[in-house]
């Protein structure tokens, strides 16, 4: 297969971009033991997830400051802030993906990211210029690992199998990009990232 028969698909969270809801409320909780309960327990990444899958932040938002009322402005922080839970992008990765686009490397991202917070994101990262289509689970309100997801990408790539390079930082995405026949990788940084591309092919 030639470099336009196969696309790289990108996970974004912990692989194009540093992702920490730590790096927004350090700067708002000056207790280092009320930091750390506050996001074991108030805004967690379990909670957050809530929106990847496709909850409304009008829904999510009251509920939590109903639970957590003395809380409430540090909640409405979490998504008027939003972006500052991403402190920069991980080094390395970009120039990758600006290398592939240099070789006609067709792009894609696969992300679990709420639909109203990636619409905030989006517009500040020129990296995804480069990308010919991005599905966010938020906005099919399916999150990865489920198959459903893949499948949505299989369709608007118009691509399947390992004719689909994918690197996420998680092992159960991996595991079912590569349970649909997919050239899947975990991703650990930008070194084996490249060694990956390149042992496809693809760099």
């Amino acid at each position: 297969m030639s470099n336009n028969d196969r696309a790289a698909v990108f996970d974004v969270g912990r692989v194009l971009f540093q992702w920490q809801l730590r790096a927004l409320f350090e700067k708002l909780i000056d207790d280092s033991q009320q930091l750390d309960w506050f996001l074991a327990n108030v805004v967690t990444e379990e909670w957050h997830f809530q929106h990847d899958r496709g909850a409304p932040l009008a829904e999510m938002l009251p509920a939590r400051m109903a639970q957590f009322p003395e809380h409430a402005l540090l909640i409405a922080a979490y998504a008027a802030r939003f972006n500052e839970t991403v402190p920069g992008e991980i080094e390395g990765v970009h120039d990758i993906v600006r290398r592939l686009a240099d070789r006609d490397v067709p792009l894609y991202c696969l992300t679990n990211f709420g639909d109203e917070l990636f619409a905030r994101f989006r517009p500040e990262q020129p990296i995804f210029d480069l990308f010919e289509d991005i599905i966010v689970s938020g906005t099919e309100r399916i999150a990865k690992p489920d198959p459903r997801i893949y499948e949505i990408v299989e369709r608007r790539s118009g691509r399947e199998g390992a004719a689909l390079f994918f690197t996420d930082d998680n092992p159960a995405n991996v595991a079912a990009a590569k349970a649909r026949g997919w050239d899947a990788h975990l991703f650990t940084d930008a070194a084996s990232l490249e060694a990956q591309l390149a042992g496809s092919g693809l760099l």
